[in-house]
């Protein structure tokens, strides 16, 4: 493979972006993230943990407070997101690097758990990247949004805008993983919490504050949470903003043909 797969364009949009730093909003979601990966862990311990993707470093920062792991280390495509991991001091934090993308600056089996969360959505290439990620680690955390609809295709602008540029279901990622070679051990799906919709509309997008609008959001909230309660698994994968996995190296290769 070529050292150069990463678009300039991506790179340049994912710099520019962690440049525009708004740690209130992200460590707000990141709260989030954080609690899904120790949920979907539950009753497995890792020692050394690699975050790919990293960002600002919020997520990493939230998992070394809960002494998630003895040792964490990042990798980041943009200076200003490596930037700001080094600001935060977290504690066990052994390296932070910059890296192309797709190549992983660590030997095989380097570590017990790879973390990727809401990257694969960004990523031109997700299978290069997710063998790379299986190399390195037995283990991977993988999350993503739950951005695949009906006539998903009619609303582009909308996801690019997040730089969305691949859409899942839960369905459609664990076809990805396990055609790439893992085996699913756990996953959960989420939806948006009602303080996090709040968040975006009130702060984001500076819309006046409404007591109907709160009384709405909430409604809403609760509504999906009691369809999910009365039809389990299938319901809450359909009403998901988000969906997590952990995954683990397959002892087996894929037969194809």
């Amino acid at each position: 493979m070529g050292t150069e797969i990463i678009s300039d364009s991506v790179k340049t949009a994912y710099d520019e972006f962690y440049q525009q730093h708004d740690q209130a909003w992200r460590m707000l979601g990141a709260g989030y993230k954080a609690q899904h990966i120790i949920d979907v862990c539950k009753g497995h311990s890792f020692n050394k943990v690699l975050e790919v993707g990293a960002g600002d470093g919020s997520i990493l920062k939230l998992l070394a407070d809960q002494n998630f792991a003895p040792e964490y280390h990042a990798v980041e495509i943009s200076e200003s997101g490596v930037a700001h991991i080094k600001e935060r001091n977290i504690e066990r934090l052994k390296s932070v690097q910059i890296f192309d993308g797709y190549h992983l600056p660590f030997d095989n089996d380097s570590f017990d758990l790879v973390i990727l969360s809401h990257v694969l959505e960004h990523v031109e290439h997700e299978r290069l990247l997710l063998r790379e990620l299986k190399r390195v680690a037995r283990y991977c955390v993988i999350e993503v949004p739950r951005d695949y609809k009906a006539g998903v295709d009619s609303n582009i602008k909308h996801f690019l805008a997040y730089g969305h540029i691949n859409v899942y279901t839960p369905t459609s990622l664990r076809y990805l993983l396990r055609t790439e070679g893992f085996d699913i051990e756990a996953d959960l799906t989420s939806m948006i919490e009602p303080q996090v919709t709040k968040f975006n509309r009130y702060v984001n997008q500076k819309k006046s504050k409404s007591l109907i609008t709160d009384l709405k959001i909430n409604a809403e909230y609760a509504v999906k949470k009691a369809l999910v309660n009365v039809f389990g698994k299938k319901m809450s994968e359909q009403l998901a903003n988000a969906y997590t996995v952990l995954c683990k190296k397959a002892d087996h290769q894929l037969e194809i043909f």
